[in-house]
């Protein structure tokens, strides 16, 4: 298993395939699998059967997972794709993004 830079709650940018250049938030990360689903990226029509939650039923939108190499974090300060790395500051280790130099 490989070590994910990419966390629930960072805003990321799809760098590859269909929904190139979408961005959105990381609602969840599936460390097993490598992937991640991110907030309207790879939306997917599925069919739903009615019930009591959605008692109408039909087609619904939702996210399909992404693969974690085709997301790119996005920089808070300066608002481009930056890379990921770690230092310890303050005796903690902690992520910082390459661009900036500053902690995420």
């Amino acid at each position: 298993m490989i070590k994910l830079k990419i966390k629930t709650g960072d805003t990321v940018r799809v760098v590859a395939g269909d929904h190139k250049g979408t961005e959105g938030k990381v609602l969840t990360v599936d460390r097993e699998k490598n992937k991640a689903i991110v907030e309207g990226a790879n939306l997917v029509s599925k069919h739903e059967k009615p019930s009591a939650q959605n008692p109408q039923g039909g087609i619904v939108k939702k996210e399909a997972p992404i693969h974690i190499s085709n997301l790119a974090l996005i920089d808070a300060k300066s608002g481009e794709v930056t890379r990921v790395g770690y230092e310890v500051r303050d005796g903690k280790k902690v992520r910082v993004s390459k661009k900036s130099n500053e902690v995420i």
